[in-house]
């Protein structure tokens, strides 16, 4: 960002280092950074759910997703509900942050607000 044009010309004007990363890079790069966070947080979320499903998780009586699910495997003959339900809500949050980073980046991307 130190080479765009926009901080060039700040510069030019004789804005100081502080004032330009205040007034022009921050807010310039907190629409990615807060799409960048959601995503990751999808991300940790998959990560976590693995770790725990393989063992390298939370271990019991502590619940988490993944080792709801590891521990459903052995019902799913009888009880499906059991590994199914953790499953699809580990698919619905992971879904939902996603679908939330979408939409604030539609929101704070200006050069989608041109087209419309």
């Amino acid at each position: 960002m130190r080479s765009r044009d926009y901080v060039e010309a700040a510069r030019a004007q004789g804005a100081t280092d502080t004032r330009i990363i205040a007034r022009h890079v921050l807010p310039n790069a907190l629409a990615p950074l807060l799409v960048q966070a959601t995503l990751d947080v999808g991300n940790i979320i998959l990560i976590a759910a693995g770790l725990s499903f393989i063992g390298f998780g939370a271990q019991p009586p502590t619940p988490e997703w993944g080792l709801m699910v590891s521990e459903g495997r052995n019902f799913l003959m009888d009880q499906w509900w059991v590994s199914t339900c953790p499953a699809i809500a580990i698919l619905l949050f992971v879904l939902g942050v996603n679908l939330l980073g979408d939409g604030v980046r539609d929101m704070l991307d200006p050069r989608l607000r041109e087209r419309q």
